[in-house]
C-alpha cells in the first residue's frame, strides 16, 4: 500500500504521476529522450540499462516494466532479458553493451565509482562519448525513478502477465501522459 493516498489505483510510477500530473510530462519527456533515442545506443540497449539499474536497486516494478519493454523490442526474447538481468557478463550481448552495463552499475553505486578505466574499456569496445554519456544519464535517472517508486511504496503488481501489454503500449507510443490517462491494454 502506498505511503500516501494517491487517489487512484494505478500501479507503479503511473499512480505517482497521476497524483502529480504536472511532473508526468517532464518525466515522460526525459524518459522518451533517454530510452527511445536511436542515435548510438538502440532502444533495447537503453531498456537493458534501465532494467539493469532497476534490478540493482531492487525496484521490482521498474525492472519488470523495462525488462518487458526490452522483451517487446526483442520480439519476445525474455530469456535474453533474464540473462542480462541475472548475469550480463555471460549473456550473448555485445562487449560494448557489457562495458556500458558495468558503467551503469557503478553509477548505481555512486557517480564517483565510475573510473577512467571503465570508460576506456567501453571505448575499446566501440562506445562513443554519446553512448557513455547516455549510459550514465540513464543510470542516474533510473536511480531517481526507482527511488520515486519505492520511496512512496507505489502499488506493484506481482502478476508478471500485466507487464507485457503495457510494455507493448510504451514501445508503440512512448512515455508520456497516455500512461496515466489510458487504461491498461488487454493482453
Amino acid at each position: 500500500m502506498p505511503h500516501i493516498d494517491l487517489n487512484n489505483d494505478l500501479p507503479g510510477i503511473r499512480g505517482l504521476l497521476a497524483f502529480r500530473p504536472e511532473v508526468a510530462g517532464p518525466m515522460g519527456e526525459l524518459a522518451n529522450i533517454l530510452l527511445r533515442d536511436t542515435d548510438g545506443l538502440s532502444p533495447v540497449d537503453r531498456e537493458f540499462i534501465a532494467t539493469h539499474v532497476s534490478w540493482l536497486n531492487d525496484c521490482f516494478y521498474c525492472h519488470h516494466s523495462h525488462g518487458a519493454i526490452a522483451c517487446h523490442y526483442l520480439g519476445g526474447e525474455m530469456d535474453l532479458v533474464d540473462q542480462v538481468r541475472n548475469d550480463y557478463l555471460h549473456a550473448p550481448i555485445s562487449e560494448k553493451l557489457k562495458a556500458l552495463l558495468t558503467i551503469a552499475g557503478k553509477v548505481q553505486q555512486a557517480g564517483k565509482a565510475v573510473l577512467p578505466e571503465d570508460v576506456e574499456n567501453a571505448r575499446r569496445h566501440g562506445a562513443t562519448d554519446r553512448d557513455i554519456h547516455d549510459t550514465v544519464l540513464i543510470a542516474a535517472a533510473f536511480c531517481m525513478f526507482n527511488r520515486y517508486v519505492d520511496g512512496l511504496a507505489a502499488t506493484t503488481p506481482t502478476d508478471l502477465s500485466t507487464y507485457g501489454p503495457r510494455a507493448r503500449q510504451v514501445a508503440e507510443k512512448g512515455y508520456g501522459n497516455h500512461i496515466i490517462s489510458e487504461k491498461q491494454p488487454a493482453a
